[in-house]
């Protein structure tokens, strides 16, 4: 293979350097003309731009390739190495909150891991707890870390420690609402009927010659089917499950306080409120109109929030007037879930009436509480006017 060469005559001028390098010896002829030769610097300007691979062979080509390409590998393998050595894997051990007893040791742990997926991996090496059943704290007896919080985020260090806690079996939040609120739904209508065994035997399957007993009846049964409805198509829960031995005591509470004022309500022996037909339609229509406004609040805040989501918003009032509560309350739904039990508490004027009403606010108060303490927390531009669950007051 013969390298080609240009030669150039100069008739009458100094000879041109030699060079061993062709481009360089290219770039000397082009000075030399331009010094010795204008016209023909001048002409050889006006031509098109050289192209150099026409001089050199092809084997200097493949040679200057074959640099480049090992150039460019090496550059790739220096950042794949440089990518790689700033990735460092976290090391995850899951100790029993109650022992110190080490149950798990995760290796190489993606920095970008939510704890969701770090209960999945848990539950490959203890079938026995499924991720719902598990739950994950930084401290033995602190909070439970959420399942979107992020493994780098986290207050630990490249060896995460975390501390294990058994929920117990778990029931999905739809089963657990059903179960709750179709128990007092039938067992009022059982007490409602007199069926045998619960009255006297004379009163077997009669009917109270009060009118308010009827109405009473209606607003129980009307309250808890509308719950039931709410959960099957109105509803989004955030939580998934429910601790088995918590529905348990839930529906102790339900089925229990029913089965109580269901007793005295249709008893007999009962007596119709003291002002007599006022009364019961006062407390009717604070009862209704209470209940309006609760499924309005629901109807609301699962409109806040696609499905699948769990990003939250700041509930803020619409066009329908029961949602206004929200200019006061953090909670408007509890405040209408108290009000109508207080007009049902009214209509009856039944002491057990009273007393789950009592008990309900007490324990609705707690959570709103909660959750207004959530949303002053996390919302920096939350309402300063609203209070939990009484407007102005609490």
């Amino acid at each position: 293979r013969r390298a080609v060469i240009v030669v150039w005559k100069c008739q009458g001028h100094a000879s041109l350097p030699l060079s061993p390098q062709p481009a360089l010896l290219v770039c000397r002829l082009v000075q030399h003309l331009a010094s010795a030769d204008p016209p023909a610097a001048q002409a050889m300007a006006a031509l098109q731009t050289i192209d150099l691979t026409a001089v050199f062979t092809a084997s200097s080509f493949k040679k200057k390739a074959v640099a480049t390409n090992v150039a460019q590998q090496a550059r790739d393998s220096a950042a794949s190495a440089k990518k790689v050595k700033s990735f460092v894997f976290f090391e995850v051990e899951i100790l029993d909150a109650k022992t110190k007893e080490q149950l798990c040791f995760l290796d190489k742990v993606e920095p970008n891991a939510t704890v969701g997926e770090i209960k999945s991996m848990f539950h490959k090496s203890y079938p026995q707890w499924y991720p719902a059943r598990q739950s994950i704290r930084l401290d033995p007896k602190g909070k439970c870390v959420r399942d979107e919080e992020v493994l780098q985020t986290l207050p630990v260090g490249t060896t995460a420690t975390f501390y294990f806690k058994d929920l117990g079996s778990q029931v999905g939040w739809t089963t657990v609402f059903l179960t709750e609120y179709a128990g007092p739904l039938f067992i009022y209508l059982l007490f409602y009927s007199r069926l045998p065994f619960i009255y006297e035997e004379e009163y077997e399957f009669s009917t109270s010659p009060h009118t308010v007993v009827h109405l009473a009846g209606f607003c129980h049964s009307f309250h808890y089917v509308k719950r039931l409805i709410e959960t099957l198509f109105v509803h989004r829960f955030s939580h998934g499950t429910m601790p088995l031995r918590n529905t348990i005591k839930n529906c102790f509470y339900y089925w229990g306080f029913t089965a109580w004022l269901a007793y005295f309500i249709n008893h007999p022996l009962y007596t119709p409120p003291l002002y007599g037909d006022q009364q019961v339609n006062l407390a009717l229509g604070t009862f209704v109109v209470c209940e309006l406004g609760n499924f309005s609040i629901h109807i609301t805040l699962r409109n806040l929030r696609s499905e699948g989501s769990k990003m939250r918003k700041i509930p803020k009032p619409t066009k329908n007037p029961f949602t206004w509560l929200f200019f006061f309350v953090s909670c408007p739904n509890y405040t209408y879930e108290v009000g109508s039990w207080i007009g049902f508490t009214i209509m009856t004027q039944c002491l057990p009436v009273g007393l789950f009403t009592l008990i309900g606010f007490f324990q609705m108060t707690v959570w709103a509480k909660g959750k207004h303490h959530m949303y002053l927390k996390e919302f920096k531009d939350y309402p300063t006017l609203r209070m939990p669950i009484i407007p102005f007051l609490l």
